[in-house]
């Protein structure tokens, strides 16, 4: 029997929530965006994801007001998906689910986090323990010990950069 696409019969914030954010890559998507990816064909490269899927979650993304796209050639038209302040309010959400699957799961995660202002790393919170609460934007990632795709758009995410700048593949 095959699963329904939504949580008919219940009412609460999270199956609200689920069903923008529930759906297989929805969660990666929104995560590379805070990492700074924004073009279609940098998403597609990075996440190894069917174009058709891609285009689905970066629709049902936008119009769930996660993301906005914006025109960035003419012609042909191109256009890259920017993060709306709901896209960001999801980095400790990210953050701490990415936290949670290292210990509970396992595996080195390839990159790691730390405030830019200070060098300290971040609570699972994605708080900093020297200086409180910190904005996406004020987060440096910097490679960790884990596995490290090779794709130009990967190589370009494996050197330190804050999250929130443009990922501009060599």
């Amino acid at each position: 029997m095959a699963l329904g696409k939504d949580y008919l019969g219940q009412d609460c914030s999270l199956s609200r929530g689920l069903e923008l954010l529930g759906e297989r890559w929805t969660l990666l998507v929104v995560q590379n965006a805070l990492y700074g990816v924004r073009r279609f064909s940098d998403f597609q490269v990075r996440l190894d994801i069917p174009k058709a899927v891609l285009s689905d979650r970066l629709t049902r993304l936008t119009e769930g007001g996660v993301l906005r796209k914006r025109q960035y050639q003419p012609s042909p038209p191109r256009y890259e998906y920017l993060l709306t302040d709901a896209g960001v309010e999801l980095w400790p959400v990210i953050y701490s689910l990415s936290v949670w699957s290292h210990r509970n799961i396992g595996g080195e995660p390839p990159r790691l986090f730390r405030h830019a202002e200070c060098g300290s790393g971040l609570l699972p919170s994605s708080d900093c323990p020297q200086c409180g609460q910190v904005a996406p934007g004020e987060v440096e990632m910097y490679p960790g010990p884990g596995p490290k795709r090779t794709d130009p758009v990967s190589r370009a995410m494996n050197r330190p950069r804050r999250l929130l700048e443009p990922v501009v593949p060599e």
